[in-house]
């Protein structure tokens, strides 16, 4: 098993992105085989199928709270798919605008582990990232960095949530990275990641890369 890549679900939707170079991330990301697909194709996939995957990284933006009735068919079951993640040890991985989405929905805002999630942000900023949990799994041995991201402002994760890493920049909330537990799931929300920018600076390759472990329990 050890030897065996991270079977992931990458599950996108509400969030345009840059498509290729999305794919060469999760491609070039060692340990991990990544299964990329839209919301609307996981949760039409059987439970089952779902439960398959050690890990699943949310790269989604869905503002609305979820709903089963009322959809095209396409579309499966959204929120019993949601309302199921943490039934099983199945990793759970919020990836930068996931941590925004469905703001006024309480699952998801337990999954983040931050109730008021209004937020602003700002394109292009050059960010130093700083180790806040210098022994965890995720984290240790990495030093401070510099990158190129998009910033959130919006409230911290708090006291419930292990803080990984930090940042004082000012047009930004101050915890980047922290860990959290949603029934029997792990859980890893990463604030960075918006585009290609900073998916190719290795340490920010190597966080994402950790995380996905982690929550697969493969660390």
């Amino acid at each position: 098993m050890a030897d065996k890549p991270v079977k992931t679900a990458v599950v996108t939707g509400g969030h345009p992105f840059d498509v290729v170079n999305f794919h060469h991330l999760f491609e070039e990301l060692e340990g991990v085989r990544a299964y990329v697909q839209h919301m609307d194709d996981f949760a039409t996939t059987s439970e089952q199928e779902r439960d398959s995957y050690e890990c699943v990284v949310f790269y989604t933006m869905l503002r609305s709270e979820p709903r089963d009735e009322g959809l095209p068919g396409y579309a499966g079951k959204p929120r019993t798919a949601l309302e199921h993640l943490g039934d099983t040890k199945q990793g759970i991985l919020l990836l930068h605008h996931a941590i925004l989405g469905s703001a006024n929905w309480p699952p998801w805002n337990e999954l983040v582990g931050i109730r008021d999630r209004s937020f602003g942000y700002h394109h292009d900023q050059s960010v130093r990232v700083e180790t806040a949990g210098g022994a965890h799994p995720i984290t240790r041995g990495i030093a401070a960095w510099e990158m190129i991201d998009e910033t959130y402002t919006m409230a911290d994760a708090g006291a419930d949530s292990e803080i990984l890493l930090t940042t004082r920049h000012s047009k930004s909330m101050g915890t980047l990275a922290w860990t959290r537990t949603h029934k029997n799931a792990r859980v890893f929300c990463f604030q960075s990641g918006h585009d290609n920018q900073t998916w190719v600076n290795g340490e920010f390759r190597e966080v994402l890369r950790r995380g996905i472990h982690w929550c697969a329990r493969r660390i």
